[in-house]
């Protein structure tokens, strides 16, 4: 559409047009086209729009025809309630089968699904934390089911602290806690409610002042009463519509990953690992109806996280009140969560009261799988669970 409106722009505002202005912001371009120049300058236009079309068609149907797909076999689910599972990343480790391994909750978004913590054997957090010696419990939230889809975020909260209990006792100890994004969010709730069981809280670009920076969620802010009635009608909020409020934040991304991908060895590793992430944002699960407006509207308008008046099961999420050892990571070159959103975590006056800050230059998925997560965000978020 943006690249249509530059035709339509150059026909409205080209010399002679009756809609041209002197002062338009395409004035003075106009005056380097002589008038006899007009004609070639609109064909040129038109074959530059083609040939950007063509080449972001070329990149997502070659993306479309790869044959990679993600292959790793899973672990086995050690737990389930209605669609939700536990994964145990330490099962088949011996490092972490060891009888002193520090369990591990790890909790993902809801949105997207939680293979991008294990998408390669070689770009996967959770064998990372499995071969140092931690026992990583995945919760695997799976696709909403009918029950499912009526649940808010105190019925997911409180389906964590049935996971966290069966993990707890099958440590016997207290378990840390590791949330990923929205999953920090809730672990944040999980963590209030159940101070005894939980030994430490690891945040990764984890949402809380939904209002700390407004930049690039302007699209969200405005949509998002209307996107909670549609939520309320269907019962869930549509991985299509979900994707349409991640691809606002930048509406040029597809085209740049995608001519990109183009350019790429077909069958090189960076095409590899290209697929498969790109397959991973491309399959996400619907978000219960619920949940969709607690977050559009509750968390994204209203911001009741970032001022304390959020109530999960009866209980207002106060993380001033939580003296567990956190460690908040805060990747700066985050384009979902903004830094200033996560670092409200570790705020003097609100904040967790017990949290190591730990900014990291990476993105909001460079931060599980760029050449430098290891380095940088997986070996101190490993070193810090290990000495809990």
């Amino acid at each position: 559409m943006t690249l249509a409106s530059s035709e339509s722009a150059w026909r409205l505002s080209k010399q002679g047009s009756p809609n041209s202005k002197a002062s338009s912001p395409l004035a003075e371009l106009l005056t380097e086209i002589p008038p006899d120049g007009a004609e070639k300058f609109e064909a040129a236009l038109h074959r530059e729009i083609g040939r950007r079309l063509d080449r972001l068609a070329e990149g997502v149907l070659a993306y479309r025809n790869h044959p990679v797909h993600r292959d790793l076999e899973n672990p086995p689910a050690v737990w389930c309630e209605g669609d939700t599972r536990l994964l145990d990343y330490g099962a088949t480790h011996p490092a972490a089968r060891k009888r002193r391994a520090r369990a591990v909750l790890v909790v993902p978004s809801l949105i997207n699904r939680w293979e991008v913590l294990d998408l390669t054997a070689e770009k996967s957090l959770l064998r990372a934390m499995a071969a140092e010696g931690l026992r990583p419990y995945l919760v695997d939230w799976g696709t909403p089911d009918a029950d499912e889809r009526r649940f808010d975020t105190t019925a997911y909260v409180q389906r964590l602290e049935r996971a966290l209990a069966f993990v707890t006792k099958r440590a016997r100890r207290a378990s840390a806690v590791m949330g990923y994004c929205m999953g920090g969010t809730l672990s944040v709730a999980l963590a209030a409610r159940q101070p005894r069981k939980v030994a430490g809280l690891a945040l990764l670009a984890a949402p809380w002042d939904f209002h700390a920076d407004k930049t690039g969620h302007a699209f969200l802010l405005s949509a998002g009463p209307m996107l909670a009635k549609l939520a309320d009608t269907a019962g869930e909020l549509p991985v299509d519509i979900l994707q349409t409020l991640f691809w606002s934040l930048d509406p040029w991304l597809a085209v740049k990953k995608f001519s990109r991908f183009l350019g790429m060895d077909q069958k090189g590793e960076h095409a590899r690992e290209f697929v498969l992430l790109e397959d991973w944002l491309n399959d996400g699960a619907p978000l219960a109806g619920p949940v969709a407006r607690e977050c559009l509207v509750g968390w994204y308008g209203d911001n009741l996280p970032g001022t304390n008046k959020w109530v999960v099961g009866g209980k207002r999420i106060l993380p001033a009140k939580i003296k567990r050892p956190a460690l908040v990571m805060i990747p700066s070159g985050d384009r979902i969560v903004p830094p200033l959103s996560a670092a409200a975590l570790v705020d003097p006056k609100r904040g967790l009261k017990n949290a190591t800050r730990l900014d990291v230059p990476l993105g909001h998925i460079g931060m599980m799988m760029s050449g430098r997560a290891r380095e940088l965000c997986w070996t101190p978020l490993i070193d810090w669970l290990k000495a809990r």
